[in-house]
């Protein structure tokens, strides 16, 4: 069972379960390939739209990538209270560890912004030796 890693803003949990693809990845040549779950629930009083992302996402040589955009996966939700949305994604790495942390870009019914938080989630291949990040 892999981790599942949460972090909550302004009534917004966000859920993210990271695993390795291994029919993606090619060890002999550097490269890891790793998905993630993530589920954003609102468990706030109004609506709120996820309406950009922001991830850094380092490998274990200590290189960052950071990755700017407008929603996830293609799609700007809107979440009602009480409703969530998820989706799956993913990342290749040179390196069989890593870490992400990021956030949402959120805007409330009332047009008011904010920045939910991703929680920095561990990035590992199995039968590798864990790095702590």
């Amino acid at each position: 069972m892999q981790p599942t890693y949460q972090e909550r803003t302004r009534g917004i949990r966000i859920s993210v379960e990271p695993y390795y693809i291994d029919a993606q990845s090619a060890p002999a040549q550097n490269r890891y390939v790793f998905g993630y779950r993530v589920q954003i629930d609102n468990e706030g009083a109004e609506p709120v739209q996820l309406i950009g992302r922001h991830w850094r996402i380092t490998d274990g040589l200590g290189r960052t990538v950071e990755v700017r955009g407008a929603g996830v996966v293609g799609e700007q939700p809107v979440i009602e209270p009480g409703d969530s949305f998820e989706y799956t994604s993913g990342t290749p790495l040179a390196t069989p560890n890593g870490i992400m942390v990021g956030s949402y870009q959120m805007v409330t019914s009332a047009g008011e912004r904010f920045d939910a938080q991703v929680p920095a989630f561990s990035l590992d291949a199995p039968g590798m030796p864990v790095k702590l990040h």
